[in-house]
């Protein structure tokens, strides 16, 4: 134990080279970091879980915040798309920080891990919904959720619309809750629903995915906060590595095959989701 105290700083430096990592990950997977964060930090770590899912809203929130204002001059985010999904995420990830704080360790552990792997088994099977004909729907057109964009890696300009937005509307209330109650950042599932529910190309979902993050992230995080669940020594360390890795991230972005991000991102979500279902199952503390 002594030994163990006497070398306290190994864990903010590992913490720092970790959230670097999944801050390049984050952004070209379009996940926001938290879905990583959480499992990874909380299964590897000795941090009470608690104050893993405090640090990941906050580190999901960081990491987006640093490579939006690059990804909003690409075009690969549109603000047209992000702002009414948000708000329905918003007001649903409040809800469910508030349930999460009120819930075993154990459970969520067991819950998280679950999740994280039906996510993981969900994007693995997933494939690029756009098509470029999909015609907008009433209220699609009405909010003007389309835009363009020019793709180096395709060597041609997209355009772009969605559809089933009522649809869109419900799945991201539902993504934001499950977002406040494990502190994921709630950035696991923004990509599938963009692209697999209302068809925005792959690049555009995993680019506006982040700045919904950061707008739902706000809510939930205060939450945390208010509660005391935000330990400095864990969230400086974190932001300070997803901030630098973001960056490099969306400059990636344009240039990086999808399917190689998405093939990096199902592995890693898979060993971070078994991890904390055994946790939370006990057989693997």
């Amino acid at each position: 134990m002594e030994a163990a105290a006497a070398h306290w700083w190994i864990w903010p430096l590992a913490l720092f080279a970790v959230s670097f990592a999944i801050g390049i990950v984050a952004v070209l997977g379009g996940i926001g970091g938290g879905v990583l964060f959480v499992p990874i930090v909380g299964g590897f770590f000795p941090f009470h879980l608690d104050f893993v899912r405090g640090a990941g809203l906050v580190f999901a929130l960081a990491g987006t915040l640093a490579a939006g204002p690059m990804l909003l001059r690409n075009r690969m985010a549109s603000l047209r798309l992000v702002m009414p999904l948000a708000l329905a995420g918003s007001v649903a990830s409040f809800a469910g920080a508030v349930v999460g704080l009120s819930m075993s360790t154990e459970v969520l552990q067991t819950a998280l891990g679950a999740t994280v792997i039906s996510i993981a088994l969900l994007i693995a099977a997933s494939k690029d919904a756009y098509g470029g004909t999909v015609e907008s729907d009433a209220l699609g057109a009405a909010l003007r959720m389309k835009g363009d964009f020019e793709d180096p890696a395709a060597g041609a300009r997209v355009n772009w619309r969605t559809h089933r937005t009522i649809a869109g509307f419900g799945a991201f209330g539902a993504i934001g809750f499950l977002g406040g109650l494990f502190g994921l950042g709630a950035g696991f599932a923004n990509v599938p629903a963009l692209n697999l529910l209302m068809a925005a190309p792959l690049k555009v979902a995993v680019g506006s995915s982040g700045l919904i993050i950061s707008v739902i992230n706000s809510s939930a995080a205060w939450v945390y906060i208010h509660r005391g669940a935000l330990l400095p020594i864990l969230a400086v360390p974190a932001i300070l590595g997803v901030m630098l890795g973001s960056r490099i991230g969306a400059r990636l972005l344009a240039v990086t095959p999808a399917a190689t991000v998405r093939r990096v991102v199902v592995v890693v979500m898979l060993l971070a989701g078994a991890r904390a279902l055994l946790r939370g199952l006990g057989l693997w503390m």
